[in-house]
């Protein structure tokens, strides 16, 4: 069993959870994520690492509560205790020294991006950090981002804060800062990977994005991960979860994410609906 050290809700829907996991929390580098199971009944989830404390012991990961499963790692509260917490998983983000580079994070990607903006600085690169959200309510961890990057820019869809819109205002950033990228990095959901690799690619920046598809076991054998990049087939728990976003066929993948919709609501509605009528009984 793996213990709940914390457990808080950062921002609307946006949760972070530290767990004890000390194997882990030995091994992890910046970019893997690990599979959790919120109870012996729950199914297998993968959530990217967030942050660690090596000499605590401690894992911590953000997660966006959408359906039955991430509404039951919601849940969970200090001192409770989950049955699984596997990893770490994938092949950690390339590190070294490019330059600078642009990170983009959106929603629990804030969260994931954070490790490898503070590993590329410390490899003594110029990180500049673009964090996006639907408004300026739902950013999160501002400061520790303002004490690692040269530079954050906000791009909110209601024009709360920064520029008003998406990552579609990519171009326009770039074109306003002094010097080149080298290198773009974005992690969060599939449409903010999609639309970045998009605005990126006629800048001809190469874009390194972190995917999110469904998994089962996080170690290649179910394949229900699979996603085509270039003219191949890649599982992205092993192969990644890092790719080039310009070479990704991002229909697809949009398409399988859309597969499992229903089974994954439908739950979600139905715990509702009987917390209304025990609420209703009461």
């Amino acid at each position: 069993m793996f213990k709940v050290v914390e457990s808080k809700m950062i921002v609307p829907n946006v949760h972070l959870l530290t767990f004890e996991a000390p194997a882990v929390a030995r091994e992890v580098k910046p970019g893997q994520f690990i599979i959790v199971r919120p109870n012996e009944l729950g199914e297998r989830i993968p959530l990217s690492v967030s942050d660690w404390d090596r000499q605590e012991n401690t894992i911590t990961v953000s997660l966006l509560n959408v359906g039955k499963t991430t509404g039951e790692m919601a849940s969970l509260r200090a001192g409770m205790s989950i049955p699984t917490l596997v990893g770490p998983l994938g092949n950690p983000t390339e590190i070294g020294h490019f330059g600078t580079v642009l990170c983009i994070g959106g929603c629990y990607g804030i969260g994931s991006i954070y490790p490898i903006v503070r590993a590329l600085k410390e490899e003594g690169n110029k990180v500049l950090v673009l964090l996006e959200a639907r408004s300026s309510y739902l950013l999160y961890w501002e400061k520790r981002f303002e004490g690692l990057a040269e530079k954050v820019f906000f791009v909110t869809r209601d024009g709360t804060r920064g520029l008003k819109g998406h990552t579609g205002r990519l171009p326009e950033i770039l074109e306003a800062l002094d010097e080149p990228v080298q290198r773009i990095i974005i992690n969060g959901c599939t449409f903010l990977l999609k639309r970045g690799s998009d605005a990126s690619r006629p800048l001809g920046i190469p874009t390194v994005v972190s995917l999110n598809p469904i998994m089962i076991d996080g170690t290649g054998m179910c394949g229900v991960c699979r996603v085509t990049v270039g003219s191949t087939t890649k599982f992205a728990c092993v192969h990644g979860p890092d790719f080039d976003g310009h070479a990704i066929n991002w229909e697809e993948l949009l398409q399988r994410r859309k597969a499992y919709l229903k089974e994954e609501v439908i739950p979600l509605r139905t715990s509702r609906c009987e917390e209304h009528m025990l609420r209703k009984q009461e």
